[in-house]
């Protein structure tokens, strides 16, 4: 009684004490009190006590629940029986509510049937059970069908504690009590003082719908029986015919679950003559409006597969079509003519003589109400509909359509008139389609029938020309689509979002057509356009920008299909450009599309004459806006990089606009992400330079950020070990980005050589910094792999210098910087020496850093490049790190740190091990063997066991692939004595977590392995061992308390 009051308290603070931190003590207590023994019966009781208020109530039912799921093990087996009658009478107590309440008492039945088996419920199981309850207690009826429809969701809920194979007897008894399901469902419909009330038959159905996914979910190629699927039927047409008797909506409301599970009912075979006896049956019902009627011809199409040539006469696909004509468009109506034309959909033109009768209905219907798409008095949701029925037609019969007859060529034009129309909502309708044609007339595939090339290329070019008009109107009608709103800058941000993805939407459907036009022809399309528009523009400085920042946009989407030797339009535009005006989205655009057709200025005649202008427009956009800088700061990377060639005179010119840029004159407002671009521009045009030229231009291209540096430099030890990392990194950041583009090697190795008296001073005084160590560490290694060997002097400098350092900072971006090196040179016999004195100092030192789990949680940074690093010796330098002391040290580190909870640090832990597990399967490797064998095999056992321990419950079950991986390439590498360790680890776990037949698999999973099997076939027993380990804490506390030979984390059982 004491524990139950101090519950009660524990929620009254919990819900309304003034005190957040009292509120979160209490949380904090009740969380605890949940997982206790003690917590079944305070549950138990509060539940039962008629004086407990809703608060108790819930957490008490959420209690009781979570203890049967989870706990059920900690009670002893004479338990069942007690604890089933008392949610029996919970259930009975709570059929009126609190609904939540009695949700959390059917979850803890369904979850107490998933644990016991059937023979414990008496004959028939679960079902028969509750069948039972209901034929003695109607008035409880709620409660029961709310436990019979949560009843095949629990089959899949993983946080029921039960073993697999318990799981997949319990998944048997369900399907086996399906009929029985059924029956019961059938009976509660056959009383009238039940269906009359909405909310039952609606529990009816629910039911209904759940069992139905649950029979799919568990075995999806089953075929159902006859007899069950006619008792499925035969509740749904009660249903359906009883609350039509009611209200329309609400029979309407239930139709909707058929929608749910139609796919599931299409799998399935069923007879014709069945099929005719059920739309016999449903002909002959009374339905008294022509909306059930329309809901009901969607269940006669999707449901029973009636066909085409049937359902074209039918009296409700009549009066469905015939609705389109009513002054008031009903949503119904809508649905059930879009799910007609999906049942007509040709994916084939196979299909179409199935298909043509229901099709012939159709069409003609929805193609007369083409007049109203553009009709001003429509209501704008009418309009909406009737093009998605367009729309609709055109994604369903665009086979057909693309064949280019004349009745086809209605349609498209019809979805020219959608496209069209001013709201984008509506216009975009048709887009898929666009797309979609695009694909059947340009691909090869959509031809194979015709035979030969010639008769391919034949019928190819035909259809290209019949749609050749409606994809130039297709242009015309969307480039206009792009235009920024006049009141842009007044939009949010969500609305200007909306508008880009807008841009990118129509710039898809322009390449679309640029693929059925061609790009050039689709150019000239927009070209006009953007004539039309600057030829409005006058000397007024409110001229509107927008139609040619449009119509450039379109220009620039369309790029990458426009011949780079076009010659007749592409010069205009080129000529054109400077003669826009300086607005900041104009400019923008005007800037990307340079850059978009950069490879067409290098390879046109006329491109050199046209860049000094084009780059001048540039300029101008680095000093426009941010974005307009952005913009062009790309572009110029861009033209760099295909006219690479034709600039390498001008370069004087181009590090002018470098400086300019870099410097950070007022004027120019290109970011420091942005003067990467710029950086990497001159990069790629330098590298286009003789060697003799190259290392002075590099030198020039460095000196903007090499001047700031030794300036800060010879401001004293002072100044630099206190100036802000960004003051530096911005700096070092630039020439990584020159080491890594320019493909001069000796030039970088020359230039790195030269600054190590800048780079030395930031190493020593900056060591503690975090950013500017990988910012530098960066530049390094993008020296090293564009110099490789010709950087050996200053390499081993550098070496020198970050192990020193290490001793002290423990930067994990030495270790990357380490680990480029050891790729770079690991197999160059002069560098053995200063290469093993790195190893053995970087991996002596890390080892001693991280000596206890703690170490691996706090800086996951380190543990990462690590044994990154050590994977990387072992694939370019075994000579060295096997015959190297740190090896086994750093075996054992890894062993400390296996269960580290950092994603990334475990990966890299478990990779290694893998790695040296599986040094066997390379080539360099096998001499290093005996070495390896000599520091695992003392280990093994213990190894094993972590891994185990990993698997089970020390780690994540996200990481189980790695962690199988590397248990497996153990046993792969050491086979009968592997078998051994793992037989010696999974015997230390008691038969109360895991049975003898679970750790039996689970041996024999492990023995098909070492005995060659693939690892996708022993997958089942691992995963299944690891399920059973963590099914609830206690056993994943008892499992790992057996396993661990080191301090181990435990992942919190969710």
């Amino acid at each position: 009684m004491e524990l139950q009051n101090t519950v009660k308290e524990a929620l009254s603070a919990l819900y309304h004490h003034p005190d957040d931190a009292v509120r979160m003590q209490a949380d904090r207590w009740l969380q605890d009190f949940q997982r206790t023994i003690d917590a079944w019966q305070v549950a138990d009781n509060l539940l039962h006590d008629p004086v407990s208020n809703q608060e108790t109530l819930i957490f008490c039912s959420q209690t009781l629940r979570s203890k049967v799921q989870r706990d059920f093990e900690e009670l002893p087996s004479e338990a069942f029986r007690p604890l089933r009658d008392s949610l029996n009478t919970l259930l009975k107590s709570f059929h009126k509510g609190p609904p939540k309440v009695r949700t959390q008492i059917s979850l803890a039945v369904a979850a107490l049937a998933v644990h016991v088996a059937a023979e414990d419920w008496g004959d028939g199981g679960i079902i028969n059970w509750i069948r039972e309850g209901m034929n003695f207690h109607p008035e409880f009826l709620p409660s029961f069908l709310e436990l019979l429809r949560v009843l095949p969701e629990e089959v899949l809920n993983y946080k029921i504690a039960v073993r697999p194979d318990r799981r997949r007897q319990f998944e048997n008894e369900l399907a086996s009590g399906m009929e029985m399901a059924l029956n019961v469902l059938t009976a509660c419909l056959n009383i009238n003082e039940l269906t009359e009330q909405k909310y039952v038959v609606s529990d009816i159905l629910s039911c209904m719908y759940y069992f139905m996914l649950f029979t799919f979910a568990v075995n999806p190629n089953s075929k159902m029986g006859d007899q069950v699927f006619q008792e499925l039927v035969a509740v749904y047409c009660i249903i359906i015919y009883k609350m039509s008797l009611n209200t329309v909506d609400s029979a309407t409301e239930m139709l909707s679950y058929f929608v749910a599970v139609k796919n599931q009912f299409l799998s399935n075979s069923m007879g014709l003559n069945y099929r005719r006896m059920i739309l016999t049956s449903l002909e002959n019902w009374e339905i008294r409006t022509c909306r059930l009627r329309l809901e009901l011809s969607w269940v006669y199409l999707i449901v029973f597969r009636i066909p085409a040539s049937t359902l074209a006469s039918h009296p409700l696909v009549v009066t469905a079509l015939s609705s389109l004509s009513a002054d008031i468009l009903s949503e119904a109506s809508v649905n059930v003519i879009s799910e007609l034309i999906h049942y007509t959909a040709v994916r084939n033109l196979g299909e179409v003589a199935s298909q043509m009768p229901l099709i012939q209905v159709i069409v003609p219907r929805v193609m007369s109400q083409k007049t109203q798409l553009l009709d001003p008095s429509k209501d704008e949701e009418d309009v909406k509909a009737i093009a998605r029925l367009f729309a609709d037609m055109g994604d369903a019969y665009v086979e057909l359509i693309a064949t280019g007859s004349d009745e086809s060529m209605l349609i498209v034009h019809a979805l020219l008139e959608v496209c069209s129309h001013p709201e984008f909502d509506i216009a975009s309708m048709t887009f898929n389609f666009w797309h979609n044609l695009q694909i059947i007339l340009t691909e090869r595939d959509s031809y194979v029938a015709y035979g030969n090339e010639a008769s391919i290329e034949a019928e190819r070019s035909c259809r290209l020309q019949v749609f050749r008009s409606s994809y130039e109107s297709l242009v015309s009608l969307t480039s206009v689509k792009v235009e920024y709103p006049q009141d842009y800058s007044e939009l949010s941000r969500e609305d200007q979002k909306d508008f880009k993805q807008t841009r990118y939407a129509v710039a898809d459907v322009l390449i679309d057509a640029a693929l059925v036009l061609g790009g050039d022809a689709t150019l000239r399309i927009l070209y006009v356009k953007l004539v039309e528009a600057v030829s409005c523009f006058g000397n007024n400085e409110h001229t509107d920008w927008r139609p040619a920042e449009a119509a450039l946009y379109g220009i620039r989407a369309i790029s990458d299909y426009v011949s780079v030797v076009e010659g007749e339009v592409m010069p205009q535009v080129m000529s054109l450009l400077p003669k826009l005006p300086h607005q900041p989205q104009l400019l923008q655009t005007v800037c990307l599309t340079i850059g978009a057709y950069s490879k067409w200025l290098d390879a046109a005649p006329s491109g050199l004459s046209f860049l000094p202008a084009l780059i001048d427009i540039l300029v101008s956009g680095m000093s426009m806006s941010e974005d307009s800088a952005a913009a062009a700061a790309l572009a110029f990377r861009h033209i760099c990089d295909y006219c690479k060639k034709k600039l390498r005179g001008s370069l004087d010119g181009l590090f002018q606009i470098y400086q300019r840029a870099v410097i950070g004159e007022t004027a120019f407002k290109v970011s420091a992400e942005d003067s990467l671009n710029l950086v990497e521009a001159l990069s790629m045009v330098i590298t286009e330079l003789p060697s003799e030229h190259a290392k002075k231009a590099l030198e020039a291209l460095c000196l903007p950020d090499v001047t700031p540096l030794q300036d800060i430099i010879n401001q004293g030890p002072l100044v630099l070990g206190q100036k802000p990392a960004r003051d530096l990194t911005v700096h070092i950041d630039r020439l990584a980005n020159i080491f890594r583009h320019v493909n001069h090697p000796e030039a970088v190795a020359d230039a790195v050589q030269r600054l190590w008296p800048i780079f030395k001073p930031i190493f020593d005084l900056r060591a503690w910094d975090m950013r500017s160590m990988e910012s530098l560490c960066r530049a390094c290694k993008n020296a090293v792999r564009t110099s490789k060997t010709l950087m050996g002097v200053t390499v081993g400098v550098m070496l020198e210098e970050i192990q020193g350092l290490y001793k002290q900072h423990h930067q994990p971006c030495f270790l990357y910087l380490s680990s480029e090196v050891i790729k770079m040179f690991g197999s160059d016999p002069s560098c053995t020496d200063y290469l093993k004195n790195l190893i053995e100092s970087l991996f002596s030192h890390t080892t001693c850093v991280l000596t206890k789990i703690q170490d691996f949680t706090s800086r996951p940074d380190i543990v990462d490049d690590c044994f990154l690093l050590a994977s990387r010796c072992i694939r370019y330098c075994p000579q060295l790190f096997f015959s190297s002391p740190v090896f086994p040290s750093l075996v054992d580190c890894s062993m400390i740190g296996i269960t580290v909870q950092h994603r990334e640090a475990s990966k890299s832990i478990l990779n290694f091990l893998s790695d040296v597990f599986d040094l066997a399967n390379s080539s360099q490797g096998k001499g290093y063997l005996s070495i390896r064998d000599s520091v695992i095999i003392p280990r093994g056992a213990i190894i094993t066991r972590l891994l185990i321990g990993a698997l089970t419950g020390a780690l994540p079950s996200s990481r189980l692939e790695t962690v199988t991986y590397a248990l497996l390439a153990l046993v792969r590498a050491y086979r009968v004595q592997a078998l051994e360790w793992a037989k010696e680890s999974i015997s230390l776990i008691p038969s109360t977590a895991v049975t003898e037949v679970e750790k039996s698999r689970f041996l024999k999973a492990l023995s098909d392995a070492a005995s060659g099997a693939a690892i996708n076939g022993v997958m089942i027993p691992i995963e299944e061992l690891s399920e059973v380990c963590r099914r609830n804490r206690s056993v994943q506390e008892i499992v790992q308390g057996a396993l661990r030979p080191y301090e181990l984390n435990i992942a919190p059982v969710s």
